[in-house]
């Protein structure tokens, strides 16, 4: 069996550095928490707690480990580093400098006057981080286009759209499209990462090879962008999701002559090179 790799997978620049900072760290022997995955993958959060950065899920438990909290590479809201600082914690800043760059421009945009339009989900920590802190009459979270339907924009005359990073921007066109017709002043902002439509594309490349019988896409089981791959693979071709090479079932590709992989862009490279290896194992 034939094993192909998309062109562009896998680990996206926040994620490099973010990765980086707490092995950094660990090299200095300092110890930690980390508030939340550092990145949505359960492979680099085991790595993480060996080196001495387990995840927490409140501030106050970092107080156990060093008194030193590490912010992921989702980001957090002002309020969270202030409170941070209120306890005394050191704080190790992973952030994703696209993410910070989209708090900057929300910043702005509250100051000229704009209702903020997030499209992305509710309860994921990027968009926490977004809008914890925002009065909660300047801004909306929309993910489903019934949601966006069934809100009062005549109420808004001039609305600036974010995209959380990690989705796909085909999957909220028609939420723009039925945003331009109903607010005069529709401003958008291009926040949709680029290496996660960079994996998109590479993926899409793959589904269109007609010699290609499934794709296997790598990932965390929290991780949004992994699950948009998964999406976009399962709409032309039958499609295994594994976290890792343990639970790939070799029976799952009985015949098959050519297999795709990709992976999301918080999946370590030896996490898919595990899958390709016990993949040409199989066929």
């Amino acid at each position: 069996m034939e094993v192909v790799l998309a062109e562009k997978y896998g680990f996206c620049a926040g994620v490099r550095v973010a990765d980086k900072l707490v092995r950094i760290a660990a090299a200095k022997g300092q110890t930690g928490a980390i508030l939340g995955q550092v990145v949505h993958n359960e492979s680099v959060e085991r790595e993480m707690a060996a080196l001495g950065f387990p995840t927490v899920h409140r501030l106050e438990e970092a107080r156990e480990h060093a008194g030193r909290i590490v912010f992921s590479a989702h980001g957090v809201a002002p309020s969270v580093r202030a409170e941070a600082a209120a306890l005394g914690l050191a704080a190790i800043d992973t952030t994703c400098k696209f993410v910070t760059d989209i708090h900057r421009e929300i910043a702005r945009s509250l100051d000229d006057g704009c209702f903020i339009a997030v499209l992305g989900q509710k309860g994921h920590r990027e968009v926490i981080g977004y809008t914890k802190d925002l009065d909660p009459e300047r801004y909306g979270i929309f993910y489903d286009i019934d949601e966006v339907k069934a809100f009062p924009w005549e109420a808004h005359p001039k609305v600036k759209i974010v995209f959380q990073t990690t989705l796909s921007a085909e999957r909220f066109s028609e939420h723009v499209s039925d945003l331009r017709r109903r607010v005069p002043d529709l401003r958008i902002a291009d926040t949709i990462c680029y290496a996660t439509k960079e994996n998109q594309d590479a993926l899409r490349v793959l589904c269109a090879d007609p010699s290609i019988d499934a794709i296997v896409v790598i990932g965390g089981q929290h991780s949004k962008n992994t699950k948009e791959l998964v999406k976009i693979a399962g709409e032309t071709k039958p499609t295994i999701f594994v976290g890792t090479a343990v639970d790939l079932d070799p029976a799952a590709f009985a015949g098959m002559r050519k297999v795709g992989v990709t992976a999301g862009a918080s999946t370590p490279d030896y996490d898919v090179e595990a899958v390709v290896e016990r993949l040409r194992a199989v066929g």
